[in-house]
């Protein structure tokens, strides 16, 4: 998944529908995201007003695997600048983790860092009463539009960024417990179904028949 920065100039808003929110409302049959899929959201948001940080918020919830919340909460003091590697806070009493950052995503930080050097927290809108941390109805809007964007066959949320991070890392091999540190699950069930997944899990059972 390709996420160098690819901004363009604002172009303008687009109307959407209401949020959906479950398999049943939006017609999906699975509640994560393919790699190509990702890059395709990073790039429909390049003609947004604040692309740099919201290519940043497609980028780290994926890779991260973060919750909405966890998102939203992240603190510049979280960021471990020269080690590259992310303090995570997990709510929900999950576990905390210290995780690696890829150097474009490192650089895509300082980057915005020099834009909102005044604020304690990473992600930020402009408003009436000045810098505040995004709410995490607006990262719900946020990708919402970005699938629309994109033209992805249904609608998507927050959430299936997480999903879409344990799905990856069970395909490249990582064992389920390794998995359950990363995305701070307490009970290694809610990890299962990732590695029940995985795209190679029945490889050779053709060969059985």
């Amino acid at each position: 998944m390709q996420s160098n920065l690819i901004c363009a100039s604002f172009s303008g808003q687009i109307q959407l529908p209401p949020i959906k929110r479950t398999n049943k409302e939006s017609g999906r049959e699975r509640e994560y995201l393919q790699p190509n899929e990702i890059g395709r959201l990073i790039v429909a948001v390049k003609n947004n007003r604040h692309c740099l940080r919201d290519q940043l918020i497609i980028t780290m919830t994926y890779r991260h695997g973060l919750r909405v919340s966890e998102l939203v909460g992240l603190k510049w003091q979280q960021v471990i600048w020269d080690k590259a590697k992310l303090h995570v806070n997990r709510v929900k009493g999950g576990e905390q983790s210290l995780q690696p950052i890829n150097g474009d995503e490192l650089r895509n930080l300082r980057a915005l860092k020099r834009k909102y050097p005044e604020s304690a927290f990473i992600f930020n809108a402009n408003t009436s009463q000045g810098l505040v941390p995004l709410k995490e109805n607006s990262i719900f809007k946020l990708i919402q539009r970005a699938g629309r964007i994109a033209k992805l066959p249904f609608s998507i949320h927050p959430h299936m960024l997480r999903h879409s991070c344990g799905y990856q890392l069970a395909n490249k091999g990582q064992d389920t417990r390794a998995i359950q540190d990363y995305l701070g699950h307490k009970n290694i069930q809610h990890t299962v179904k990732y590695t029940k997944l995985a795209q190679d899990r029945f490889d050779g059972f053709e060969k059985l028949f």
